[in-house]
């Protein structure tokens, strides 16, 4: 009996062809995934898995950089406040003048004190300039020294000290009224009974016979003063005292003022409608 052949085709074939499936098969597909792909998953480890040495080495390094971090973020803090700051001063008018507030004038009014000062209403108190104020002021005739500050939060304080008068000159607008440097500061229709006359034709602070006269106005004894009238300057050494009761002291030049008052004073009591003391070493009375 000739054996059967099996072809590709017989019981076998088939066994063959199904064990040897390519990769288009169910078996190709189950090798591919079970061998060509991996799924990864994150997993979160215990604190356990961590050695404690390294977690201290961690935890120190943490420190270390808020510690190096910590001055930095102070630094930034106080220069975010203090720029919040200057601008709620400077920029806003959280601070703005609401008032100048004048005082120690007598001569000069509040509000021609505050004309001179022109100090803007609701300008930043901060950024007022007090010198230039203070110059303004300064610059009316009466004033001898003023002080400007700022009265937080929203006042300028304008402090004047007015020139003391000490004589007054008859001009032809009437009597100016000196202080005791010689500057003219005021001039009144009527003579203040209670100041002394200074004859002199140009009343300054520069004028030799302005000077002259104040410093004999201030050499006088007060027996002098309480009798006095005038001080006429009419050259360098041309100065007379004019006493009521129509009495004259030639007084000559403006030096030796000490002296020379005493001489007369001393005089006062003889009689005789001049006493010449220009010499005062060698003194007449007639």
């Amino acid at each position: 009996m000739t054996p059967a052949r099996v072809g590709p085709g017989g019981p076998g074939g088939r066994a063959s062809a199904s064990g040897t499936t390519g990769p288009t098969g169910r078996g190709g597909r189950g090798g591919s995934e079970a061998h060509g792909a991996r799924r990864w998953r994150l997993v979160r480890a215990g604190t356990d898995a961590v050695p404690p040495s390294v977690r201290r080495f961690m935890r120190r390094a943490r420190q270390r950089r808020l510690r190096a971090a910590m001055p930095w973020a102070v630094v930034g803090g106080v220069l975010a406040f203090a720029g919040l700051v200057a601008w709620i001063v400077f920029g806003t008018a959280v601070f703005g003048v609401r008032e100048v507030r004048v005082t120690g004038g007598q001569i000069l009014t509040a509000v021609e004190v505050r004309n001179a000062a022109a100090v803007p209403d609701g300008v930043s108190l901060a950024r007022v300039d007090v010198a230039a104020v203070r110059e303004r002021v300064a610059a009316l005739a009466p004033v001898e020294r003023v002080t400007v500050v700022r009265d937080w939060p929203r006042t300028v304080l304008v402090q004047v000290v007015e020139r003391t008068p000490v004589a007054v000159v008859p001009q032809r607008q009437g009597f100016v009224v000196v202080d005791a440097a010689g500057v003219p500061f005021r001039t009144l229709a009527e003579r203040p009974a209670e100041l002394p006359l200074a004859r002199v034709v140009a009343p300054g602070r520069d004028d030799p016979a302005t000077r002259a006269a104040l410093q004999v106005l201030g050499a006088l004894t007060p027996e002098l003063r309480s009798q006095l009238q005038e001080v006429a300057v009419a050259g360098p050494a041309r100065i007379t005292v004019k006493l009521r009761g129509g009495r004259t002291i030639v007084w000559g030049d403006a030096s030796d003022n000490e002296t020379k008052a005493r001489v007369a004073g001393a005089l006062l009591s003889r009689e005789g409608r001049t006493i010449d003391v220009s010499a005062p070493d060698v003194v007449t009375v007639r």
